[in-house]
């Protein structure tokens, strides 16, 4: 399939076929709570085919895939909207989920109370639209555990976006004024009551740690993480983390139209 920098998908009529990892048991198991749960933004776990490939359902609609430049619905007030609301489902779906005591997370981490088990790359890149609305998120390889606080700044982080201005504009995003105002009203559409500061000090630790296991792993020769350092991907998350430094932030509440 295309688009991403961890092959090995391949669509096969309504499912999708991927390579089973250390961590697959237990983003099943996660998948699994969701759908006893009802909620429906995300993938369904098939099982393992005779390839010892894990299938999970399709989720129709556009995706990224492997454009440079972000389609028009990754950038409205609406989207917004939709992907904070999505972020909320999931929490009130992920809430009860306790994991088994062997659980595995390509993030590393164990679970604990306080913390519930995120998607962690809830970005455009593994997002899925469909006539007009969010059909969900696919790619649940990197679930692990955190706090709700910080897996709603990390996902505001991907949608406002609040990534380096050079890397935002090779990507189509190009109002920076705008972006306190579209961190809020995020924050509004979810529900958050939190300060807009913490949030903003979560997303540059975040992004430090990020840029710091890039490095660490990537020269260690791990295949996904050589290849974003080779990309200039940790530089680019310590570019994003100096310019944060002083983010300005809206006192108002944006209201919904």
């Amino acid at each position: 399939m295309e688009g991403g920098n961890d092959s090995g998908a391949i669509r096969i009529g309504r499912t999708v076929r991927r390579p089973v990892r250390a961590w697959t048991a237990s983003v099943h198991e996660l998948l699994r709570h969701l759908e006893s749960k009802g909620f429906e933004g995300a993938p369904r776990v098939l099982g393992v085919d005779a390839d010892g490939r894990e299938i999970l359902t399709y989720l129709d609609g556009d995706t990224l895939g492997g454009r440079r430049v972000w389609p028009q619905w990754t950038r409205t007030e609406d989207t917004l909207r939709q992907v904070a609301r999505w972020l909320r489902a999931y929490h009130e779906a992920v809430a009860d989920f306790v994991p088994s005591p062997d659980a595995r997370w390509r993030t590393g981490g164990r679970w604990s109370p306080g913390l519930i088990i995120a998607h962690n790359d809830a970005s455009p890149f593994n997002a899925a639209w469909h006539e007009g609305r969010l059909a969900g998120f696919f790619d649940w390889d990197f679930a692990g555990p955190v706090t709700v606080d910080s897996d709603v700044a990390w996902v505001a982080l991907a949608w406002v976006p609040l990534h380096a201005r050079r890397v935002a504009a090779a990507e189509g995003f190009t109002d920076f004024a705008a972006r306190p105002a579209r961190l809020r009203l995020f924050l509004d559409a979810y529900g958050w009551r939190g300060d807009p500061d913490a949030a903003i000090a979560d997303i540059r630790s975040r992004m430090a740690e990020r840029a710091a296991r890039i490095r660490s792993l990537g020269a260690a020769g791990e295949p996904l993480h050589a290849r974003l350092l080779s990309q200039g991907v940790a530089d680019d998350l310590d570019e994003a983390v100096g310019e944060l430094d002083g983010f300005p932030l809206p006192s108002r509440v944006i209201k919904e139209s």
